[in-house]
């Protein structure tokens, strides 16, 4: 029987977290400003290995910090049209996402309109 795998075992089997800053970031920082921003402002260890999203101003461009065994890595995305939409949980200076709510951020799919519902669940 195939065994399609559910958004659950994919967020599952991502060994890192994923942090979002919810406030605007500087596009022109690099490296050592984004991990400054991470420890100071955030409050993790940048050397942690898990993700750190910045977004600017216009949420046009994205920016993603993490360690990389032996130094940092930065991946940078600038959208040609259209924004990123995040999502709507700006309780606090971050918002950890899920795997599947990366690959939708970063697919173009709006996650503040995403609704989850109820589905059965066997008792333990």
């Amino acid at each position: 029987m195939l065994k399609l795998p559910s958004l659950g075992e994919l967020d599952q089997g991502l060994s890192v977290r994923v942090y979002l800053c919810t406030s605007p970031a500087d596009m022109r920082k690099g490296f050592d400003t984004l991990a400054a921003m991470v420890r100071d402002y955030l409050g993790y260890d940048p050397l942690s290995g898990h993700l750190f999203l910045f977004v600017g101003r216009d949420r046009d461009r994205i920016k993603i910090l993490y360690w990389d065994r032996d130094g940092f890595a930065l991946w940078y995305k600038r959208l040609e049209e259209g924004t990123f939409r995040l999502p709507s949980k700006n309780t606090g200076k971050s918002v950890e996402l899920k795997a599947s709510e990366l690959a939708m951020l970063l697919a173009g799919i709006d996650l503040t309109s995403i609704k989850r519902r109820k589905r059965f669940a066997r008792p333990a």
